[in-house]
């Protein structure tokens, strides 16, 4: 990860033969077709990083407000590790919805009076009373 930010960016970031060389975030900024894109490189997420293991609820904070995630494996080391399921599992238990489209939430005003809510799938971030949730927002 620090290698491509470092190539993309042109920020020093320390890189290592080793995982988990980096330990706090490393911002850079991409110039692309005239505009700027912020690049972060953040430490690895670990198994357990949405329960808070391994500075996790940071990175994941991170994460969450991101417009795109990148994951960066060793594939030589993929499928001993399984660090793609891990990574796609703790940011799905914490809400992140990789490659999915985000869910279609709708609020229409009722003739009778009142607000109808619906949803296209299941919102398990909400409680068990999302219609509740939404009208408080």
């Amino acid at each position: 990860k620090s290698t491509l930010l470092g190539t993309l960016t042109s920020t020093a970031s320390e890189a290592a033969a080793y995982e988990f060389t980096t330990l706090t975030c490393i911002p850079g900024t991409l110039r692309y077709k005239g505009g700027k894109v912020q690049v972060l490189d953040l430490p690895g997420i670990i198994e357990g990083a949405a329960q808070g293991k391994g500075r996790g609820r940071e990175v994941i904070a991170v994460a969450r407000n991101a417009d795109a995630i990148l994951m960066v494996l060793d594939a030589g080391k993929e499928g001993l590790n399984r660090h793609r399921e891990i990574l796609e599992g703790e940011l799905e238990m914490v809400g992140i919805r990789l490659n999915q489209r985000p869910p279609d939430v709708t609020l229409t005003r009722k003739k009778t009076g009142g607000i109808r809510f619906a949803s296209t799938m299941k919102l398990t971030k909400l409680g068990p009373e999302p219609e509740k949730v939404a009208m408080n927002i």
